[in-house]
C-alpha cells in the first residue's frame, strides 16, 4: 500500500520541522479508515500545486498532525489543457471528471450543449458541479496530484465561442472529421483547448460556429468514443504528442 495522500491547508510559510494538521473527514479517513499510526510517512496538500511529506506525529479521529519532513512544489505542466465538457449523462458525469482529473487536465468547464440530455438548471447547477469538484479532489488524491482541476460554472456555447477565440490552440474532437489528432502542431503551444461534446453528438451549427472563431476539428480514431471517455483519451494523445515533440524527443 502507498502512503497515505491527504487534503488539507498547507501554510505558504510552511518548512521542514513544522507541522501541518489534517482535521475534519480527512482527519477520520486517516485516523479510522485507513488506521495510521506515529510515525508513518504520509502526503498532505491543498491541491494548489504545493505539497508536504511528513510523519505522523500525533492521531485522532478529528485530527492527525505531520511533521514536515519535505516540501514539494509540482512543476507546472505544458501544455496547460482545459476541457470544455459537454454534460453527460448523470451516471457517467463523474467519470468522465475522475479519468480526466487522472490524466492531467487543468480545467474543466461543464458545458449546456445543444444535445446534451442532462440540464443544468437553478440550484441543481451548483450540486451538480458540487459533484464535479468532489470527483476531481477523490481522483487528484487517487493520483497524487498536488494540483487539482479546476471546475468552471456551466458554460453556454456563446461562453464556449469565446473560449475559444481567445486561445490559440483549440481542438473540437468530431466523429464526422478525419484529420487525426496526431498530425496536431505543438510547437511553443503552452494552452490547448479541448472541446467534447455530448452523447448525440455536436451540431453543424455549433461546430461552424467554433470553427469561426478559430477552432479546429480533429478525429480521436476510427472509433467512436463515449463522451465520458473521449476528453480522457484526448488530453492523453494531447500530453503524448508534446512530450515526443520536445528537444531530443522521440519525433518518429
Amino acid at each position: 500500500m502507498s502512503d497515505g495522500f491527504f487534503v488539507a491547508d498547507v501554510p505558504l510559510d510552511v518548512a521542514a520541522g513544522s507541522r501541518v494538521q489534517i482535521t475534519d473527514r480527512e482527519a477520520h479517513h486517516a485516523a479510522v479508515v485507513r488506521r495510521l499510526k506515529v510515525g508513518e510517512a504520509v502526503t498532505v496538500t491543498a491541491g494548489d500545486g504545493r505539497g508536504v511529506i511528513g510523519a505522523v506525529a500525533s492521531i485522532d479521529p478529528g485530527l492527525v498532525e505531520v511533521e514536515v519532513e519535505q516540501v514539494v512544489e509540482e512543476p507546472l505542466r505544458r501544455p496547460a489543457i482545459t476541457v470544455v465538457q459537454a454534460l453527460p449523462k448523470n451516471d457517467r458525469a463523474e467519470l468522465a471528471v475522475d479519468l480526466m482529473t487522472e490524466v492531467g487536465v487543468d480545467r474543466i468547464v461543464p458545458w449546456q450543449a445543444a444535445r446534451s440530455i442532462v440540464k443544468w438548471q437553478a440550484e441543481r447547477a451548483e450540486t451538480s458541479r458540487a459533484k464535479w469538484e468532489t470527483a476531481a479532489r477523490e481522483a487528484s488524491k487517487q493520483a497524487r496530484r498536488f494540483s487539482f482541476p479546476v471546475i468552471d460554472p456551466i458554460a453556454t456555447t456563446s461562453a464556449v465561442a469565446e473560449l475559444v477565440r481567445t486561445c490559440a490552440t483549440s481542438l473540437i474532437m468530431h466523429e464526422k472529421e478525419s484529420r487525426p489528432l496526431s498530425t496536431l502542431p505543438l510547437a511553443g503551444v503552452e494552452q490547448c483547448l479541448i472541446i467534447i461534446g455530448p452523447e448525440g453528438g455536436l451540431t453543424d451549427q455549433e461546430v461552424e460556429l467554433f470553427e469561426a472563431c478559430g477552432g479546429q476539428t480533429y478525429s480521436l480514431g476510427s472509433t467512436v468514443l463515449r463522451a465520458a471517455t473521449a476528453g480522457c483519451v484526448a488530453i492523453a494523445q494531447v500530453r503524448a504528442l508534446w512530450q515526443v515533440r520536445q528537444p531530443g524527443g522521440d519525433h518518429a
